[in-house]
């Protein structure tokens, strides 16, 4: 790959959605120490925007930077994701009791919409991921607060790090759908607080299938 191909982006953001991607997919493992010289051949550039794609992913909180180590995956404690599965709950209830309250009916019917894809793919694993990655994310949209958008996107990404990933326990997903339909049935209802508690039960129990 030269390095003129990755344009019209910045070569480092091009790089490091190259490598975000690469550590989702378990590609470079949580704990593996990065090796700059083989990615800087494998993708033909040089050093220089690799380690800007670097400390991108570093403060992503995905890549962890160690002096005169180099860079590693981060691996993800118990400890961790707590904290993380904390912070989302409080700040997609606070998104979901917004909604509840201020979104229009043509955006609740768009949160409906996504909600009927979620029950059509309960079957199909990967499917079922990407819908319900969109549900919250176009409930946030809605929400309409970018500071809280900016905080819930990096703590997803930390999320995604964790190796034993909810939804791939036995039984999780019919629970997240169950989940889903009680939090859609309180945006219906445009009950606020009902909403907020759903949705602080839907992060519970996602810990609680991750721990």
């Amino acid at each position: 790959m030269a390095e003129t191909s990755l344009s019209p982006r910045a070569l480092y953001e091009e790089v490091a959605e190259l490598l975000r991607q690469r550590i989702f997919n378990r590609e470079l493992a949580p704990g593996s120490w990065i090796d700059e010289l083989k990615l800087a051949e494998e993708y033909g550039i040089s050093r220089t925007p690799l380690r800007e794609a670097l400390k991108v992913l570093a403060t992503e909180g995905l890549v962890t930077m160690k002096v005169r180590r180099g860079a590693y995956v981060t691996e993800v404690s118990d400890s961790d994701l707590a904290n993380v599965y904390h912070l989302l709950a409080l700040l997609e209830s606070d998104a979901a009791e917004v909604v509840a309250t201020k979104a229009t009916d043509a955006q609740i019917r768009e949160l409906q919409v996504l909600h009927n894809e979620l029950e059509k793919a309960v079957k199909n694993r990967e499917r079922f991921f990407e819908i319900n990655e969109a549900f919250h994310m176009r409930l946030l949209e809605i929400a309409n607060n970018r500071w809280r958008d900016q905080m819930v996107a990096d703590l997803r990404k930390v999320m995604k790090l964790n190796r034993h990933n909810s939804l791939l326990k036995s039984g999780r997903i019919e629970e997240s759908l169950l989940e889903h339909r009680a939090i859609m049935a309180a945006l219906v209802a445009r009950d606020a607080a009902e909403t907020a508690q759903c949705m602080r039960e839907h992060f519970k129990s996602g810990l609680n299938a991750a721990a």
